[in-house]
C-alpha cells in the first residue's frame, strides 16, 4: 500500500535554512545521550531529475560540515557478496546525517536492467524483501532511514538531455542504461514502482519546488524522529539449558594419538578452507578459559598467515557504540577476506550485553531475528558459517584460572572480571540456551563441543569445520 505523500509549498529560504540548521544541531547534540539517533537518506531516481542539485542545495542550507554525502556509480549485485556489504562503512553514527546517492536500490535497478543477464521477477522481489528487512533492522538500532525518488517525465528528460554538454554525455550512460531509449525508461519506471511505495516521490519538473520539497522532507524527518522502544510487549520464554552445557562430556585422548590426529586433520582442514570457492567464517563463543585461542591456533596451523584474518572481539569502543551493534562486524567483513575467524562474536548482544545490562530487554530479545537475517544474508552469498560453542565445566574453568595465575606467560589472560563472571555462571548458561534455541538454523547450526579435555576439543573443532564444509 502506497504511503500518503507529504505536501510542501515554497518557503522563505533563510527561514528554512535556520530551521534545518537548528534541527541538524539538535540531532548532533543527541550523540551519546539516551535517545540518540542518526539519519540515512537514500536518493535514487530518473537521470537529470535533479538529485544532485537538490542535495547540493540541502548542503548549502545546512551546516555542510555535518552532512556527509556518498556518491558512487551503481554496481551490479553479486552472488558472492551481500547487497549491504559495500555500504556498511557509510552507515551514520549517532548524531550524523548521511546521504547516499549510490545505494543498494541503485545497484538493484542497474542489475535488473543489465542487458546480458537481467534479474527475474522472483529474485528482484526477494532482494526488495531483504533490503526492507535490513532497513528495518537499522531503524530498530536507531538509524532512521528515509528514501527519496526523484521522478521526471520522458519528455522533460529528453529536453534536458538535449541541453547537456556533449562532453558530459557519458555520465548519463551507466551500466548500459541509455536514457534516450524509451523502452529502457519505461522498464525502469515499471521496476521502480515495485519498491517505491514507501518512498517520498519528488517531481523534478519545477526546480525550485523540487529542492525545497527535498529539504522540507528532511526537516520534517529530523523534527519527528521516533523514540527508542524500551518496553517489551510479551513475557520472555526461557529455553531449557541443554545437558551439553550442564554436564560437558568427560572424553580424553592420549597425547600421542592427539598429535597424530591433529597433524592429519590440520592438513585436511587447511586444504578444505584453501580450495573451497566459498568464503568461510568461523565463529567461536564459550565461557572464559574454554580454549578458544588454542582451538584457533590449531585451525590455522597449516595455513599461510596471508590466507586468513583473526578478530578478537572485546568490549566495543565508543565510536562503535554510536552505531548499530552489528556494524563492527559488518565492517570486519567488508574487505572480503576468504577465511575469517572470530574469537567472540555478534552473539555478545544476547550473552554479555544481556547479562550485564548493556542492552535492554527490547534490544537483546530483538537481536535473535536480526542475527538470523545477518547470517542468512551471508550464507545466501556463498559464505560458509561455522559456529562453535566451547563448553567447559565450572570446576575445570576454576582449575584453568588458577593455572593461569601461576604461569608467567598466561597471567595476562586472567583478570578480576573473569573471577567475577563466575558468579553469573547460571545466567550465562540460560543466555546460551536461549541463543541455541533461537539461532541454531539449518544454514548456520551450532556445534557444541566439550572442552574439559583440550586435546579432544581441538580435534572435534576441526571435525566440525570439515562437516560444515562438507569435506569430511
Amino acid at each position: 500500500m502506497t504511503e500518503q505523500q507529504p505536501q510542501f509549498e515554497l518557503r522563505d529560504e533563510d527561514e528554512l535554512s535556520l530551521d534545518l540548521i537548528e534541527a541538524q544541531y539538535a540531532l548532533k547534540d543527541s550523540r551519546d545521550k539516551k535517545n540518540a539517533k542518526s539519519v540515512l537518506v537514500l536518493v535514487s531516481g530518473i537521470e537529470l531529475a535533479g538529485k544532485g542539485e537538490a542535495v547540493k542545495q540541502l548542503r548549502e542550507w545546512l551546516d555542510p560540515r555535518y552532512l556527509k554525502v556518498k556518491a558512487d556509480a551503481p554496481k551490479l549485485l553479486s552472488s558472492n557478496q551481500t547487497f549491504w556489504q559495500s555500504y556498511t562503512r557509510f552507515i551514520p553514527a549517532e548524531g550524523q546525517i548521511v546521504v547516499m546517492f549510490g545505494n543498494w536500490y541503485s545497484d538493484l535497478l542497474s542489475t535488473a536492467m543489465h542487458v546480458s543477464k537481467p534479474l527475474d521477477d522472483n529474485l528482484f522481489d526477494a532482494y526488495i524483501e531483504q533490503m526492507r528487512s535490513f532497513e528495518n533492522d537499522l531503524e530498530n538500532n536507531h538509524v532512521h532511514v528515509i528514501k527519496v525518488w526523484f521522478d521526471l517525465s520522458w519528455k522533460s528528460l529528453q529536453k534536458r538531455l538535449d541541453q547537456v554538454d556533449a562532453s558530459e554525455q557519458h555520465w548519463h550512460k551507466l551500466h548500459g542504461l541509455d536514457w534516450r531509449n524509451k523502452k529502457q525508461y519505461d522498464t525502469l519506471q515499471s521496476l521502480s514502482q515495485r519498491f517505491t511505495d514507501d518512498w517520498f516521490i519528488i517531481d523534478g519538473e519545477d526546480e525550485a519546488l523540487r529542492d525545497q520539497c527535498f529539504a522540507q522532507y528532511v526537516l520534517q524527518t529530523l523534527k519527528a524522529l521516533p523514540s527508542h522502544q524500551t518496553k517489551v510487549t510479551e513475557k520472555w520464554q526461557q529455553a531449557e539449558v541443554p545437558k551439553a552445557l550442564l554436564e560437558p562430556e568427560k572424553a580424553s585422548l592420549e597425547k600421542s594419538d592427539y598429535k597424530e590426529e591433529l597433524n592429519k586433520l590440520s592438513k585436511k582442514v587447511a586444504d578444505a578452507l584453501r580450495y573451497d570457492d566459498r568464503k568461510v567464517i568461523i565463529a567461536f563463543e564459550g565461557m572464559d578459559a574454554a580454549g578458544k585461542g588454542g582451538a584457533i591456533k590449531r585451525i590455522v596451523k597449516k595455513l599461510d598467515p596471508r590466507e586468513y584474518e583473526i578478530h578478537s572481539i572485546a568490549a566495543p569502543e565508543r565510536y562503535e557504540l554510536r552505531r548499530p551493534y552489528l556494524w563492527r562486524f559488518w565492517s570486519k567483513l567488508s574487505d572480503g577476506g576468504k577465511i575469517t575467524i572470530f574469537d567472540r562474536t555478534w552473539y555478545g548482544r544476547v550473552l554479555v550485553e544481556r547479562i550485564e545490562g548493556f542492552a535492554n530487554a527490547v534490544e537483546w530479545q530483538r537481536a535473535y531475528d536480526e542475527i538470523n537475517r545477518f547470517e542468512n544474508n551471508l550464507v545466501d552469498c556463498q559464505t560458509v558459517l561455522v559456529k562453535v560453542w566451547l563448553a567447559i565445566s565450572k570446576d575445570e574453568q576454576e582449575l584453568r584460572f588458577k593455572e593461569r595465575e601461576k604461569t608467567p606467560h598466561k597471567r595476562f589472560k586472567i583478570t578480576e572480571e573473569d573471577w567475577r563472571n563466575r558468579e553469573k555462571w547460571d545466567d550465562y548458561l540460560n543466555a546460551a540456551a536461549d541463543m541455541f534455541e533461537r539461532t541454531d538454523t539449518d544454514y548456520a547450526p551450532w556445534y557444541v563441543i566439550a572442552t574439559d579435555d583440550k586435546y579432544t576439543a581441538r580435534i572435534e573443532v576441526l571435525k566440525a569445520i570439515l562437516k560444515q564444509l562438507k569435506a569430511d
